[in-house]
């Protein structure tokens, strides 16, 4: 697999490259030179999602290698379970937060960890990822004793729930947390400013476990397949799909699913009060405010960084940005899309109310689709105990952490301190 730098095309690394560099020159994003095209889809989507994911990451990655480490790979990455539920007549959740810290992000961390515990080899690994709230606990615990790999997270300070928080605040071990006092853009600038300076980049042998490295991407197209799977088992037609989007890796995922021969009608990108791209795809104008804090936390980003990939693979493929439709919320949608959903018997929670709102908007008479469930509700347990008046019941995975101490350690979002800071803890 050959993948070319965004902003440097002659910039051009293998996988096992791509999987340790993270970003190229100039914080530029890896993209891969060809898509592969998967045959007798029909066939494929009756498979196990095991089996099938087996077969749609070996498209990309056997060559490179080898099916059995592609196999080994996503065996042991891939071992929970996901849903199909059913919302109403015309809408269902694929439910992403069955995994091990009840997110998404569980199926791109843990595939990324096996990947560089495979194919690292015996070079020194230093993760710093920034987190708006579920990557930082997926990252954590797919990293977590891991014995040549040290992680270092970044969150916004007082801007993700406090179970969120302390689903990877407190490991300890290889695992260390720095809380800023700023944004998440501020956030990720900081990770980005890292990986320009040569001397903490290569002197720390940095690496980037957010969505902007392409191990994760890949990963997250697999789910595609298996919502499409379990809807056309109930379906003759083609679904929408609505995807909650922050820094917009997980629509990436699902265009490159698309352009790999997926059959999908089209995308939602949903967008809390945080609505650079949605306004750009009505206006044209790519003009980020300042980022607001809202009930769907890990939605607020104002500059999402894959942004540069949605463009690229619309561009290969030849389909226009129009057939992405941009739909933002404010808090007040979104707490009665939270209230609605309850309504009708599906308890849910912010991030995936505001998909499952924008698909209600958006879907014609004719219509059905699939909006994704990002994180289980308790999660968001004081969010949602507010807006549905409930209190809601924590699972085992975070009673376990409710009253454990924070490890974290506070910082300013000033680079020469970040700086100061890993060359001490690394």
């Amino acid at each position: 697999m050959e993948l070319y730098n965004l902003k440097h095309p002659s910039q051009v690394v293998s996988f096992t490259e791509a999987l340790k560099l993270g970003l190229g020159k100039d914080r530029g994003l890896f993209f891969p030179k060809e898509i592969p095209v998967l045959q007798d889809m029909d066939a494929l989507l009756a498979l196990p999602f095991v089996e099938r994911s087996k077969k749609v990451l070996g498209a990309w990655l056997a060559s490179e290698i080898g099916q059995e480490t592609v196999d080994s790979l996503v065996e042991k990455a891939f071992n929970f379970d996901l849903k199909l539920a059913k919302a109403d007549e015309n809408r269902y959740c694929l439910e992403l937060f069955h995994g091990p810290t009840l997110a998404f992000k569980d199926f791109g961390a843990r595939f990324m960890a096996q990947c560089l515990n495979e194919l690292a080899g015996g070079d020194k690994i230093n993760i710093l990822t920034a987190t708006s709230g579920d990557t930082g606990a997926a990252v954590a615990d797919a990293f977590f004793g891991l014995d040549k790999i040290q992680v270092v997270v970044l969150y916004p300070k007082g801007k993700i729930s406090v179970l969120q928080e302390k689903m990877f605040t407190t490991l300890g071990d290889n695992i260390h947390t720095v809380s800023v006092e700023s944004d998440f853009d501020a956030c990720q600038d900081l990770v980005k400013r890292a990986f320009e300076d040569s001397d903490v980049r290569d002197g720390l042998h940095l690496n980037s476990a957010n969505s902007i490295n392409i191990s994760r991407l890949l990963a997250q197209i697999c789910y595609y397949f298996e919502a499409v799977a379990q809807f056309k088992a109930q379906h003759q037609q083609d679904p929408v799909i609505a995807v909650p989007s922050g820094n917009f890796g997980n629509l990436t995922a699902g265009l490159f699913a698309k352009a790999m021969g997926l059959p999908v009608a089209r995308f939602v990108a949903a967008t809390n009060s945080n609505d650079t791209v949605p306004r750009y795809l009505d206006k044209g104008d790519w003009l980020p405010h300042a980022t607001v804090a809202t009930m769907s936390n890990a939605m607020d980003v104002a500059e999402p960084s894959n942004w540069p990939r949605v463009e690229a693979i619309t561009e290969k493929m030849g389909w226009s940005l129009s057939e992405i439709t941009g739909v933002a919320l404010s808090e007040e949608d979104t707490s009665e899309a939270l209230k609605s959903l309850y309504s009708q018997g599906y308890l849910s929670e912010p991030h995936a109310a505001i998909a499952a709102q924008a698909l209600n908007l958006t879907l014609s008479d004719e219509e059905k689709g699939i909006f994704l469930g990002t994180a289980h509700p308790a999660k968001f347990k004081d969010v949602v105990d507010r807006e549905l008046a409930i209190a809601l019941p924590l699972p085992a995975e975070l009673a376990a952490v409710e009253n454990k101490d924070i490890l974290s350690v506070t910082l300013a979002a000033d680079f020469s301190q970040l700086k100061t800071h890993l060359f001490k803890i690394l």
